[in-house]
């Protein structure tokens, strides 16, 4: 079998040293069989038919189609043309005559459909397989349950069979499969892929999501994948900004300690502490989160309104053929024929409290790091109670489309026991870049070679500029650096971090006094100057324009010059507004001096 590597960065540069795309095709089929699990795909293509699509491509051109030649699989509750729609039951079977909107975009920009992958059927359960097809084995170890309910998807991916595969995400599908095979699971905005040609389940709040062996080819998915569908009523225009720099101090909530569940797996405690750890190293900010509140919210999908919402979406194939569905699926959908339409609004009622609630919490840090799952299951154990099992599985998943999040799973490494680590970054709706800058360097300190095939990591690409037509270079000292009080005020904005450089040697830095939240003031001298460091900021120019009304006094914006010999725009201090001003310049820098003042503090407390 050809050792050819899947990552699409790689596999593209195959192609570029001559190999064929029928060596590659036969690579995928080599693999299946090799692979020998009847659970992984509920519908393959012939070879000759994905033989016949390639030959359509023309000669290799990643600029015109930058997933030339790249082979998916898509999960079977999404659509292509010439292959069946099953949603994992033979009964409910339709043969689409359009490919769903993620998938048309998706082979337009040279992508190959392998075949239709395993699933729970209609999209219920975190498990992973529905009879009469088998539950796909594990990648990484046969005996733990694949996750569901994307189960097919993930294992083709990990098992480097596809360089990326399609699910979907209502309640945690695109992020459990991929925390237990060893890949990364974008689940985008939701709104971010279109939902047209996808079997519903929470029409609401479903999600294309995306597996792949590396965030840079999630993020390369999505970025083609993304844009807006008329044709999809909850479709939504996701500003899909490139994978840049990442600010160098992250705020990042995580469950506090008294909140953390992990059903007894001390291993994965273990493991989430580690990866804590990772987050740290990386420069990165932890801030305790009390959990409560995302856990009730969790806990309203399988409630009033939502489970009313899957049965509205099989209801007329239910009634005809209930005998026909999976008893545990019969079981959750058929819940909703107890409910009322006051249990719905009820339910809609305490989602809205919970968001109002959470918004100022969401709102406090840059993103949130939690356990993918809390806790690993054998198949075994899952079979023998999978409400329970899928319940707690669901625990750091249920709550992120309810709460309109984005999320991407990341493995960051091996446990004690040598399963799967994987924790799951989350930000607000539209942050879905900020989460994948920060992840693919969490899944490049992991060291962790690729799925279960072995590849090693490829190594990092360097980021992206965010430069565009009309944007406006800001430069913050003080209190808007990245992972301070007042950064969220230009995340707010939209605001794209840039890089941190330093001023010319031409600067004095100065602690204002009396000032509600301590800020420093930047002063340009003649003479006696210093270095500064500082960040570079992105705004688009209205947004620049409502950043700088909104400045008060004694600080305003001015022109500063850095070393690298640009100037850009940035915050200057009137003269008059220095009086009891503290000279802070030997710090080098606003971030220094807060940590010298604060540890100056702890250690008066101590005394």
């Amino acid at each position: 079998m050809s050792d050819i590597h899947f990552d699409i960065g790689r596999l593209h540069s195959t192609y570029r040293a001559g190999t064929g795309v029928a060596e590659v095709i036969d690579t995928v089929y080599a693999r299946i069989k090799v692979a020998d699990d009847p659970g992984i795909f509920i519908h393959l293509a012939p070879k000759e038919d994905l033989l016949a699509a390639a030959e359509t491509l023309g000669p290799f051109d990643p600029v015109a189609k930058p997933l030339w030649g790249i082979p998916f699989a898509v999960k079977d509750n999404i659509d292509v043309a010439g292959m069946p729609t099953t949603a994992a039951c033979a009964e409910y079977t339709y043969w689409p005559d359009k490919d769903a909107t993620v998938v048309a975009r998706l082979k337009a920009a040279g992508a190959l459909v392998v075949g239709k992958t395993n699933l729970d059927q209609f999209a219920t359960g975190l498990v992973g397989g529905c009879p009469p097809w088998p539950i796909p084995r594990n990648a990484i170890d046969p005996e733990l349950v694949p996750g569901g309910s994307s189960s097919g998807s993930a294992v083709a991916t990990a098992r480097g069979i596809v360089s990326f595969a399609l699910g979907t995400d209502t309640a945690g599908s695109g992020r459990i499969p991929a925390g237990l095979n060893n890949i990364v699971g974008l689940k985008p905005t939701v709104g971010g892929l279109s939902a047209t040609g996808v079997v519903p389940a929470c029409r609401t709040l479903d999600c294309v999501s995306v597996f792949a062996l590396t965030v840079d080819d999630a993020y390369r998915v999505f970025s083609v994948a993304a844009a807006r569908d008329t044709a999809d009523a909850y479709s939504r225009d996701i500003a899909v900004q490139p994978l840049a720099a990442r600010p160098p101090v992250l705020s990042i909530g995580v469950p506090a300690k008294a909140d953390l569940k992990f059903f007894g797996d001390a291993a994965m405690k273990a493991g989430f502490e580690a990866s804590l750890g990772m987050l740290s190293r990386l420069g990165c900010r932890l801030v305790e989160i009390p959990f409560g509140d995302f856990y009730a919210t969790a806990n309203l999908l399988y409630e009033g309104a939502w489970v009313v919402e899957r049965y509205a979406a099989i209801r007329d194939f239910m009634e005809a053929n209930e005998a026909a569905m999976h008893p545990v699926t019969r079981k959750i959908i058929g819940g909703a024929r107890n409910l009322s339409a006051v249990d719905a609004f009820r339910g809609l009622y305490a989602l809205q409290a919970y968001k109002a609630k959470l918004a100022p919490v969401i709102a406090s840090v840059d993103l949130f790091c939690v356990p993918t799952a809390p806790k690993h299951y054998t198949t075994r154990s899952v079979l023998a109670d999978p409400v329970e099992t899928n319940s707690r599985l669901g625990t750091y998943t249920n709550f992120v489309n309810l709460l309109d999040m984005c999320g991407i799973a990341v493995p960051t490494g091996k446990r004690g026991d040598g399963l799967p680590m994987s924790v799951t970054l989350l930000a607000p709706a539209g942050r879905d870049a900020l989460t994948a800058m920060l992840a693919r360097d969490l899944h490049a300190a992991s060291g962790l070679p690729l799925g279960a095939t072995g590849w090693p990591q490829p190594g990092l690409q360097p980021a992206a500029e965010t430069a565009g037509d009309g944007v406006i270079d800001l430069v913050v000292v003080g209190a808007h650096l990245s992972g301070m009080p007042l950064n969220g005020q230009l995340r707010n904005l939209g605001a794209q971090f840039s890089r941190a450089t330093r001023t010319t040697p031409a600067y004095r830095l100065y602690a204002l006094a009396g000032q509600s939240t301590p800020k420093p003031g930047l002063v340009r001298v003649a003479s006696d100057g210093m270095q500064i460091d500082v960040e570079v900021w992105r705004l688009d120019p209205d947004a620049f324009g409502r950043f700088v009304a909104a400045i008060p006094p004694p600080l305003g914006v001015g022109t500063i010059e850095l070393e690298d010999g640009s100037v850009a725009k940035g915050f200057l201090v009137e003269t008059a507004g220095l009086s009891d001003a503290s000279d802070i310049s030997a710090y080098g820098s606003w971030r220094s001096f807060i940590r010298r003042d604060q540890v100056v503090a702890d250690q008066t407390d101590l005394r």
